[in-house]
């Protein structure tokens, strides 16, 4: 087995009606019922118009070499709708990874949507295609197509361990990456959370918003309250 220049063909997935679930709930209440540990750096951006719904599949991973994207290509033969196209790059800005004629292909496919973290370019057609496409940002300057690489292996992307099958999630908050396997749970969890936060957003709007708590927890970490003027 060729480590660093191999392709899987097969990923463990979950199940449909899970990765359907997310669709309508917000990045952030999912992520808060996370720990607040499965976002995405915010390097890694929206550079598409938006949706009234939330960017959701299961993920393709690519591990590429820092501005080659030979990978990648490979990647976009095996496509199946639903997939989100998740791509490690080691950081690097140097190069762009992908422009219109990928994502058009892509799109043709039935991607639901692509992670680059890395640039994009041909941002001005790209913007308004249909397929959401988060990345670090835009450069003219193109990739190499030359390898090694992986596919459908772990990755990072964003600073955040995506596996092949996970659940991806994007709004214009960003992107959070949610385990296959803690899936089902989560969303039963998320869906709860989502409602009170949204109450709580009502309250706000409303002045009925309950803000005792902030002086409770300043006096259980021990922090004095002074009425007077800062003696300078």
């Amino acid at each position: 087995m060729s480590i660093g220049f191999r392709v899987f063909t097969q990923r463990e997935l979950p199940a449909a009606e899970v990765v359907e679930g997310f669709k309508t709930i917000p990045a952030a209440n999912i992520a808060d019922c996370m720990g607040r540990l499965s976002a995405m750096s915010c390097r890694i951006r929206r550079m598409t118009e938006p949706t009234e719904q939330n960017m959701v599949g299961v993920a393709l991973t690519v591990k590429a070499r820092p501005g080659d994207n030979l990978m990648m290509h490979k990647a976009l033969n095996m496509i199946k709708p639903g997939d989100i196209l998740v791509v490690s790059n080691e950081g690097d800005n140097s190069q762009s990874l992908m422009g219109e004629i990928m994502v058009a292909y892509a799109k043709s496919q039935g991607i639901a949507g692509i992670v680059l973290d890395g640039p994009m370019r041909d941002l001005d057609t790209i913007y308004s295609m249909g397929v959401p496409v988060y990345a670090t940002g835009h450069t003219p300057g193109g990739p190499y197509k030359e390898g090694p690489g992986e596919v459908n292996v772990p990755i990072a992307c964003g600073n955040i361990h995506v596996m092949p099958g996970d659940i991806i999630v994007g709004d214009g908050d960003g992107v959070i990456v949610i385990p296959k396997h803690d899936a089902a749970k989560l969303l039963e969890e998320a869906r709860k959370f989502s409602a009170n936060d949204h109450a709580k957003l009502v309250a706000a709007q409303t002045g009925q918003a309950e803000r005792g708590w902030v002086d409770k927890s300043l006096a259980a970490k021990g922090c004095e309250i002074i009425d007077a003027v800062y003696p300078g």
